[in-house]
């Protein structure tokens, strides 16, 4: 407020003092005076200055006049600075001493903190020890855990391979098992079988010292091809007509004077069912007579089988052999010693023998004549050539073209 104040009055005095330096300059303007021998037009410029002149020293006399304040600043202004200086200096030193003071308790404080935090590194470093010994047991425990750890997943695959071990070992001996009982059931009923098939032998024995023999033993009854690689049904019906056929054939061959029903027994039967269907060729099967069998009693059978392979095909070389024909007395021995070397050629090529004859081939009585008139014709050193006149598989028969070749001398 004080300086709004100041400024008024300077504003008032600056004004005051224009407007009377305007009227004295307007005056000498008009009167053109002269100070100093001047123009008027200088004069009037001088007196100008002048007015400007006071304006401004009655304007700073007035302010130091009226204002202390602007005294001090006009007067006593460098006083006023080192005062102020001298008292700033005071009071830097009081709070730098205040500061210095609250630093030195600080620094006191941090001291006792130092010692504090160096206590409290001494304990962290004691238990810094105390953890990496605590750490080094605890691996080494760990060591030893992860090496019993590992010896128990060790023993405890072994275990499982063991467990598995004897689980399949458990499977195979229940399986042994049902297999040892399904057995003992089978021996049981083939048991009975072969206790009835006893008796029956027994009175087949009595029989024969009482009747006829009307077939021998091993004496085929029948046979056939019987295709195979088929269903178990299917082989099991061609096995029921072949064995109706048997008892058809006897029934016609010895009429009502015989028992012409066919025993077979049903192990072998089934065993002979289950070979067919898995065969990947045909199969021969012979049902031949299990033993010497009595007029009048039921017709007791085996089975044999045979792969049906191709063992000649139409005119396939079988067998030769050179002979000397000197009188008529060698041409039926060697006629005999002849066929009877084709049959053991034959029989080991593959051809199926007949069981009671030890015969493979059919000859038929003209074509015998033949060969042994071509034989009687020839005299000297003579090769006889057997091959055959059709192709023949297994199951036979084998039918022979016999060529005479005679040794030109």
């Amino acid at each position: 407020m004080h300086g709004i104040v100041l400024i008024g009055v300077m504003i008032v005095t600056g004004g005051l003092i224009a407007f009377i330096g305007d009227k004295i300059g307007t005056k000498i303007g008009k009167k053109r005076l002269s100070i100093f021998g001047l123009r008027p037009r200088h004069t009037s410029i001088i007196i100008t200055i002048i007015t400007g002149i006071l304006i401004t020293g009655l304007s700073i006399g007035t302010l130091a006049i009226v204002s202390k304040d602007v005294r001090t600043a006009l007067f006593g202004m460098e006083e006023l600075n080192a005062a102020i200086a001298s008292t700033r200096s005071a009071e830097e030193y009081k709070r730098a001493d205040a500061e210095l003071s609250t630093a030195r308790d600080e620094i006191s404080n941090l001291k006792n903190e130092q010692q504090e935090l160096e206590k409290e590194s001494e304990r962290l470093k004691e238990g810094n020890e105390r953890l990496e010994t605590e750490k080094n047991q605890l691996l080494a425990q760990n060591e030893n855990l992860s090496n019993t750890n590992e010896n128990l997943i060790n023993a405890n695959k072994n275990l499982s391979d063991t467990n598995s071990e004897l689980e399949n070992k458990n499977n195979a001996l229940s399986e042994t098992n049902n297999t040892l009982t399904q057995d003992n059931e089978k021996l049981s009923k083939d048991k009975s079988e072969l206790e009835e098939h006893t008796k029956n032998l027994r009175d087949g024995l009595i029989a024969i010292r009482e009747g006829d023999i009307v077939f021998r033993a091993g004496e085929v009854l029948a046979s056939a091809v019987i295709k195979g690689n088929r269903s178990v049904e299917s082989v099991s019906s061609d096995m029921n007509r072949l064995a109706d056929e048997v008892s058809k054939n006897i029934a016609e061959r010895f009429g009502d004077s015989t028992d012409s029903s066919v025993w077979i027994y049903q192990p072998e039967l089934q065993s002979a069912i289950d070979t067919i269907s898995k065969s990947k060729q045909d199969v021969v099967i012979r049902i031949s007579a299990a033993g010497n069998l009595v007029r009048g009693e039921p017709i007791r059978t085996s089975l044999l089988l045979y792969p049906n392979e191709d063992i000649y095909s139409a005119n396939d070389y079988i067998f030769s052999h050179s002979y000397e024909v000197k009188t008529n007395e060698d041409i039926e021995r060697i006629v005999r010693e002849f066929l009877t070397e084709v049959n053991h050629a034959a029989v080991e090529k593959g051809v199926l023998p007949d069981p009671i004859t030890g015969n493979v081939g059919v000859m038929e009585g003209t074509q015998l004549y033949e060969l042994m008139d071509k034989i009687s014709a020839s005299r000297g050193k003579i090769t006889l050539i057997a091959r055959a006149r059709e192709n023949v598989k297994s199951i036979g028969p084998l039918r022979l073209n016999i060529k005479v070749d005679q040794k030109k001398k």
